[in-house]
């Protein structure tokens, strides 16, 4: 949910606590949370990607986001906050259909391609990414799209086999990509 500030957020927390819902805010499981020990944003949306330049190109995308968002409100400009169901449709429909889907662009109410919303993301975050140092972290991103996510070549590569194995041979080759010898 939207907190209108940080003390909304605690008082929410120690209602959970005090009402023996949960025993500290660790048992919180959103996609984004506060950390409860840390002065940080926790972003749990991602799973692991197989390869590790995947895994650093959606931390700066996500270190983007958050830092041109944190400019908005510094600067008293606002950004669009939409419920919390229509968001739960998309992270569905992503999460079925991957980056070859179609998600819902709420503000023109109509089917959007994900990679067209994926390209819109990076514009919005432009201004801010080489203040950051992350170009070249973030420009991964356009790679992801023309050969698909780990996802994407999970699948492709049982249907070349037909075998699990070798999907979990893939995936072992794929985790190691990138990787050095220490």
């Amino acid at each position: 949910d939207h907190f209108g500030s940080l003390s909304e957020y605690d008082n929410y927390i120690k209602l959970l606590v005090k009402t023996n819902c949960i025993d500290n805010a660790k048992k919180i499981w959103w996609d984004i949370r506060m950390h409860p020990f840390f002065q940080t944003l926790e972003f749990r949306i991602c799973d692991v990607p197989m390869r590790v330049d995947e895994t650093i190109a959606l931390a700066a995308l996500i270190q983007a986001v958050t830092v041109k968002l944190s400019k908005l409100i510094r600067q008293n400009l606002g950004f669009r906050l939409y419920r919390r169901i229509l968001l739960n449709e998309n992270k569905w429909r992503a999460a079925r259909y991957g980056i070859s889907g179609k998600l819902i662009d709420f503000g023109k109410q109509e089917e959007v391609d994900c990679v067209t919303l994926i390209h819109e993301l990076l514009s919005f975050v432009d201004d801010v990414v080489d203040e950051l140092g992350s170009r070249k972290e973030i420009e991964f991103i356009h790679q992801i799209l023309r050969m698909g996510t780990g996802a994407d070549r999970q699948l492709e590569a049982f249907y070349q086999s037909n075998s699990i194995e070798s999907v979990v041979d893939h995936i072992v080759e794929e985790t190691h990509l990138g990787l050095t010898d220490v």
